[in-house]
């Protein structure tokens, strides 16, 4: 030890290097003639300089979307340098080398995070350089969004036997469904029966004598409906009115039926088109007044406003949920005058939402040669049937049915059988290349098992499409 002025400091080293070193060359005069805070101070500095003369570490760039991520260095041995392991606290038990902390939440059978195995190693891959734009700016996310549009196509059938009822068993390789003449393939199939969003039409405008008679049957027709199923109520004759939105079948349809068994419907009797209120004018002792006077007989018509019901349903039916089976009950005769809305556009109307029409046809409506219209084919472009016979078209072209009830029991079974068969049907669907557009499109489809009936909508319109 060398004694400076009051304090000691050690001998640093005996080599020839380190004696030869300019700090401690200067320590050795500084001990002689310095105090001894001098001599600290030139420690101190010498310290310092030393630890800047030290080269600085590489740091390296932050990844680059147009320059790859550096390679990470790699020992002798090809494998890649891995920092030293952690020491743990004193007061923290060390835990063996290939055991995986406690609270990892990894999954134990996952042999990425399996104790002793490596992970695995992650592929970047960069872009190449000018092909990532330098400021995205607040939507740059939307810049790599990809767009489809989805045209799918769902056609419930309904396949019968020859004595009316429902076939099933049948599979997917049974049918074959065929769009403007060309087969297309199935890529949808199921036999669950669906939930219903019903729009039930009431003809107020029916003799009084057929609507009383509608009355008395309101309770199967609450019966009818599932608890799974939603239902609103519109009535027509020469106007159309909504008497309640969609909502569960239950105490609030309940009390919306109740109201209309008091409403009457038109004169049971003939028109008047003799007499003195007759066309003819006024008559004395079997003489008309006015001699001279043409006699027209001209029967008042009647305005039914079918086709205006149909739509004002179809309209409330298309914000439904497409989960449903979207369907117009109506109970009519089946008379359409002074609507608004053509045959023509009711029915695009229809095919365009993918509603289906079914009915019970009363009084006029329901001979056996009224229910046997609707499996004729009717052509797009219009009727030759006369607007009384009105209603099986619309059945025939959606895919639905018309019953026929004369009398209070056989309307009441009708309403069963007819939500019944709306709601249990084959649902197939495919996807189609139309675009959307207000091209009529035809769909056939045929069953290979002979001696069926098979039902469904004759087309559709690609303007309602989902996309």
């Amino acid at each position: 030890m060398h004694e400076i002025t009051g304090f000691s400091i050690p001998n640093i080293g005996r080599s020839r290097q380190a004696e030869r070193s300019p700090v401690f060359s200067m320590i050795g005069r500084a001990s002689k003639a310095l105090p001894a805070a001098v001599v600290i101070l030139c420690l101190f500095s010498g310290t310092m300089a030393a630890q800047q003369e030290q080269p600085k570490q590489d740091i390296p760039d932050a990844p680059s979307a147009s320059r790859p991520f550096p390679s990470v260095p790699s020992t002798g041995n090809g494998q890649p340098n891995q920092a030293p392991p952690e020491q743990a606290p004193p007061d923290q038990p060390t835990l063996p080398a290939n055991q995986a902390p406690p609270t990892s939440s990894a999954p134990a059978d996952d042999p990425v995070y399996a104790p002793g195995v490596s992970p695995v190693p992650l592929k970047v891959t960069t872009a190449p350089p000018g092909s990532v734009p330098a400021d995205h700016g607040p939507g740059g996310e939307e810049l790599y969004k990809i767009v489809t549009n989805v045209n799918q196509v769902l056609v419930p059938v309904m396949v019968k036997d020859d004595s009316g009822r429902l076939v099933n068993g049948l599979l997917s390789r049974d049918f074959s469904v065929f769009e403007d003449g060309k087969k297309v393939t199935l890529n949808f199939f199921t036999t669950d029966p669906f939930a219903l969003s019903a729009a039930v039409i009431l003809d107020t405008g029916m003799p009084d004598v057929a609507l009383q008679k509608v009355n008395q049957t309101f309770s199967a027709l609450e019966g009818a409906f599932s608890q799974f199923d939603e239902v609103s109520l519109y009535t027509y004759s020469s106007s159309v009115t909504k008497v309640t939105d969609f909502a569960a079948a239950g105490r609030r349809l309940t009390a919306a039926l109740d109201s209309l068994k008091t409403v009457t419907g038109s004169n049971n009797g003939p028109p008047v088109v003799s007499g003195p209120m007759g066309p003819q004018g006024p008559i004395i002792n079997g003489v008309p007044v006015d001699a001279g006077a043409p006699r027209t007989i001209n029967p008042p018509k009647e305005i039914h406003v079918l086709n205006d019901a149909i739509v004002a349903a179809a309209v409330d039916l298309r914000k439904r949920d497409r989960a449903r089976r979207k369907v117009i009950f109506i109970i009519t005769d089946g008379r359409e005058y002074g609507s608004n809305a053509s045959y023509r556009d009711t029915l695009k109307v229809l095919l365009s939402t993918g509603i289906q029409v079914y009915g019970v046809a009363v009084e006029g409506s329901a001979i056996p040669v009224y229910g046997q219209l609707q499996k004729r084919h009717v052509p797009l472009t219009g009727s030759r049937l006369g607007y009384s016979n009105i209603l099986p078209q619309y059945a025939n072209a959606t895919g639905g049915e018309i019953f026929s009830g004369f009398s209070r029991d056989a309307i009441e079974t009708t309403y069963a059988r007819t939500l019944g068969d709306a709601r249990n049907q084959y649902t197939l669907g495919y996807l189609t290349h139309s675009t959307p557009s207000s091209t009529h499109r035809e769909i056939d489809v045929h069953v290979a098992r002979p001696g069926l009936t098979v039902t469904a909508k004759e087309g559709y319109y690609p303007v309602g499409l989902a996309r």
